[in-house]
C-alpha cells in the first residue's frame, strides 16, 4: 500500500504534467517575444511577453458558426509540434529584394469532446513567432463529418494592458474607402463598438510598440477592431446584403494570419518583412514584363494641356502629349483615364458608375487605343488605364484579353469600397486574369495590403489611405497627416498617395483648385515622399509643364519604386522620418517633418567603406514664404559621417547617395 505522502506526490506530479501539456510557449529566435498558449474549458487563450513583461494579457480564441454554435469550450489540445523555420526568399517588388526570415513555428491541434467524450470538430492553431513579431491563423483541416462552414464571428482578442497610446483610422461602417484622416488617443477613451481600420498602432508607456494587421487575406473577409469591455476583438466585414454572415467556406481552409508587428524600436515595424513572409511564394512563372516605375495620372492636375493646335480631350494628341514627356523625362507610364469626367472606354452610367451599356473594352468615339499603344511603345512608354471595377469584373477574361491585344501594361481598378469575402475573392481573381494577360494591377477605393504582392508580384500598389487626391476637394492631406501614416498605414505595405504635386503654398494662401491643385508643406517634403512611401508604382501627376525646368524633378526622375534594403534611420511617431532605401549600390533617404521645423543627425554607419558622392535637396531659408524653393548641394561622403538635416515646418530633405 501507498503512503499518502507518496500519493500527494504521484497527484502533484499530475496536475504538473497536464499543466504542461496544455500550456504551449513558442519564443522568438532572440528569445525576446513569447507566446504562450493555454487551454481552459472554456476556451483556448494566449498571452504575449516582450523583455519578460506581459504585452498582451490572456486573450481568447473562439469561432462562432452559423446557429450560435460556438468551437471553444470543451476542447482537448492534441500532441502540438514546434521547429524552427529559417527562410531566404527574393520578393520580385518590395522594400527589400532578398529575405532571410528565421521563426520558431508551432502547429497546436484543437479537438471538441462531448460529454460523452465522443469527438467532434477539429481545428488547427498555427503559431509563428519571429524577432520582428508574432502571428496566429486557423486552419480547419480536411475531416469526416465536417465539409464546410458558415462563420457568423471569429472572436479573436487582444487585451492590452497600460492603457496605450492608440493611433488608428475610425470607420462609421465597412463600406469605405478607408481614406480618413488618423485618431491619437488613449485606448480607454475609445468608445465601445467603434470600428478601427487595420493597421492600428498601439504605444505602451514604456516606448514599446505594437501593430496589429493581418497577412495572406484570401478567401475569407476582411478584419477590424472594435473594443468591448475594455478587450479589443476582431470584427469581420459581412457579406453583401445581410450583417450575420461573415464567411463560407468548405474545407480544407484557413483563415489569414492575425499579425502582431512588435518592438521597441518602431523603425523596426517599418522596416519588417513579416507580412511577405507569411504569404505564398510568387505564383507568376513568367515575370519579365513586369516593370514596376513612376506613371502620370493626368485627372490629378485636370487633365491640362499648353495651348495647342488641336481639341483636347479623350484623343490621340492629348495622350501624345504626355506620352512625349514621359519619354523625354524617364517617366515609365502614361496613364489614360478620362476627360470633362467622362472616362475614356464608353459608359452611358453617370458619375464615373458603369451604366447598362457599359463596354470597359471599347474607347470613346475618337480615341483610338491601338493607336496610343503604338505610338508610346514606339516612344519606350507604356500605357496603363483607369476602370471602375463593376465595368471590369463582370467581363474580366473578354477585356483583359483586349487590353493585351492593345499592348496595354496594367490599369487602375477604382471604387470597390469592400472587404467582405466576396470583394477579396474578385480582387484576387482579378491579380491572376492580370498576370495571365502580362497586366499589372493598381487597387483604388481598396483595403489594405497584406503582403499578398508576393504571390502575386503584378500588385504594384494600393490607396487605402487619405491621399494629395484629396487636394482638388479638401486639402486635409497636411504634413501633420503624412507624418502620421508610416507608422500606420504604411506598416501594412505599398501606398499610393498621389504624388508629385509641383504647387506648394504657404497654408494662409491655401485654397482648394479642381485644377492645378495647390500642395501644403515644402517641395523637399514632397521629394521625401517618393523614398518614404512605399510603392513600386508612383506617380508623377503634375500636368508636364509643371516640371519643366522646375528643380527637384531631377530627383523624381532618378528615384526608384523597388528596393533591395530598407532603413529606418531616425523616426519619433506622429513628429518626424528619415527612411533609407538602397538600389543596387547607390541609396536615397528621405526625411520628412509635422508642421514643427526640427534640426536631425543621420549617422551614414550603413554605408560600406569607400566614399559616396551625396546629392542633397534642402529646404531653402526662405520656404515659410516661397515652400517651393530648395538647395541644392552635392558633397562627398563616407560611413563615418554624420550628415545634420535641417527640416523647416512642414519639410522635408532628399540625399541621393552614390558610391564613387
Amino acid at each position: 500500500m501507498q503512503s499518502p505522502s507518496l500519493y500527494f506526490l504521484l497527484i502533484v506530479l499530475l496536475l504538473q504534467t497536464r499543466v504542461a501539456q496544455s500550456e504551449v510557449r513558442v519564443s522568438s529566435p532572440n528569445g525576446r517575444i513569447d507566446f504562450i498558449f493555454n487551454l481552459s474549458q472554456a476556451a483556448p487563450t494566449y498571452r504575449i511577453l516582450f523583455n519578460k513583461k506581459v504585452l498582451v494579457e490572456n486573450s481568447t480564441l473562439t469561432l462562432t458558426f452559423q446557429n450560435d454554435d460556438l468551437f471553444g469550450p470543451n476542447l482537448v489540445q492534441q500532441k502540438p509540434t514546434i521547429e524552427t523555420i529559417d527562410d531566404t526568399y527574393e520578393l520580385v517588388v518590395g522594400k527589400a529584394r532578398k529575405v532571410h526570415t528565421v521563426y520558431r513555428e508551432a502547429a497546436i491541434p484543437l479537438l471538441e469532446r462531448d460529454k460523452a467524450g465522443k469527438s467532434g470538430r477539429q481545428i488547427i492553431l498555427w503559431v509563428r513567432v519571429f524577432d520582428d513579431g508574432v502571428a496566429f491563423r486557423y486552419e480547419f483541416p480536411k475531416q469526416a463529418n465536417w465539409e464546410s462552414y458558415v462563420l457568423t464571428d471569429e472572436h479573436t482578442t487582444f487585451q492590452l494592458p497600460q492603457n496605450p497610446t492608440v493611433r488608428a483610422l475610425f470607420l462609421p461602417n465597412f463600406t469605405t474607402s478607408h481614406e480618413g484622416v488618423y485618431t491619437t488617443i488613449p485606448l480607454a477613451k475609445i468608445a465601445n463598438d467603434t470600428l478601427m481600420d487595420m493597421p492600428a498602432l498601439f504605444e505602451f508607456p514604456n516606448k514599446t510598440y505594437l501593430a496589429i494587421t493581418e497577412a495572406a487575406l484570401v478567401n475569407y473577409a476582411g478584419m477590424y477592431l472594435v473594443k468591448r469591455n475594455n478587450v479589443l476583438t476582431s470584427q469581420l466585414s459581412p457579406l453583401p446584403n445581410q450583417t450575420a454572415v461573415k464567411v463560407k467556406a468548405t474545407l480544407p481552409h484557413q483563415t489569414p494570419w492575425r499579425v502582431m508587428l512588435i518592438s521597441d524600436r518602431i523603425g523596426a515595424l517599418i522596416e519588417s518583412n513579416m507580412l511577405t513572409s507569411l504569404n505564398e511564394p510568387n505564383k507568376i512563372d513568367d515575370i519579365s514584363w513586369l516593370k514596376p516605375g513612376k506613371t502620370t495620372f493626368p485627372w490629378w492636375n485636370g487633365n491640362v494641356t499648353p495651348d495647342t493646335t488641336f481639341a483636347p480631350g479623350n484623343n490621340f494628341e492629348t495622350q501624345k502629349y504626355y506620352i512625349d514627356f514621359c519619354a523625354a523625362n524617364h517617366i515609365n507610364y502614361h496613364s489614360v483615364v478620362e476627360y470633362g469626367l467622362h472616362e475614356w472606354y464608353v459608359n452611358d452610367g453617370a458619375g464615373f458608375v458603369p451604366g447598362l451599356n457599359v463596354n470597359a473594352a471599347k474607347a470613346v468615339p475618337g480615341l483610338d487605343m491601338q493607336q496610343v499603344c503604338d505610338y508610346a511603345k514606339s516612344k519606350g512608354v507604356g500605357i496603363r488605364v483607369w476602370v471602375y471595377w463593376s465595368a471590369l469584373y463582370p467581363k474580366l477574361e473578354e477585356v483583359f484579353t483586349q487590353y493585351e491585344k492593345w499592348g496595354i501594361s496594367g490599369l487602375m481598378v477604382d471604387f470597390m469600397d469592400r472587404d467582405d469575402q466576396e470583394m477579396v475573392n474578385i480582387q484576387n481573381e482579378i491579380l491572376r486574369s492580370a498576370a495571365r494577360h502580362k497586366l499589372h494591377i493598381q487597387f483604388h477605393g481598396a483595403y489594405k495590403p497584406t503582403g499578398i504582392h508576393r504571390t502575386y508580384p503584378n500588385e504594384l500598389t494600393r490607396e487605402a489611405t487619405l491621399n494629395y487626391e484629396t487636394n482638388k476637394w479638401s486639402g486635409l492631406d497636411t504634413p501633420d497627416h503624412d507624418i502620421v501614416f508610416p507608422f500606420t498605414r504604411l506598416l501594412a505595405g505599398p501606398t499610393d498617395m498621389h504624388l508629385g504635386g509641383f504647387r506648394a503654398v504657404p497654408d494662409k494662401q491655401y485654397k482648394i483648385q479642381y485644377t492645378r491643385p495647390l500642395m501644403h508643406g515644402t517641395r523637399c517634403h514632397q521629394l521625401a515622399m517618393y523614398v518614404v512611401l512605399e510603392s513600386y508604382l508612383n506617380m508623377v501627376c503634375d500636368y508636364p509643364d509643371a516640371y519643366k525646368g522646375q528643380p527637384g524633378f531631377a530627383f523624381i526622375q532618378q528615384v526608384p519604386t523597388t528596393w533591395d534594403e530598407t532603413r529606418v534611420l531616425n523616426a519619433e511617431v506622429g513628429q518626424y522620418i528619415t527612411v533609407a532605401r538602397r538600389k543596387g549600390t547607390d541609396w536615397f533617404i528621405g526625411s520628412i517633418t509635422n508642421s514643427t521645423a526640427r534640426e536631425l543627425s543621420v549617422k551614414l554607419d550603413f554605408l560600406s567603406d569607400g566614399n559616396y558622392t551625396a546629392e542633397l535637396y534642402a529646404d531653402a531659408p526662405d520656404v515659410a514664404q516661397h515652400p517651393n524653393h530648395l538647395i541644392q548641394q552635392t558633397q562627398t561622403v563616407g560611413r563615418l559621417e554624420v550628415v545634420s538635416l535641417t527640416l523647416a515646418a512642414g519639410g522635408g530633405q532628399v540625399i541621393r547617395l552614390r558610391k564613387q
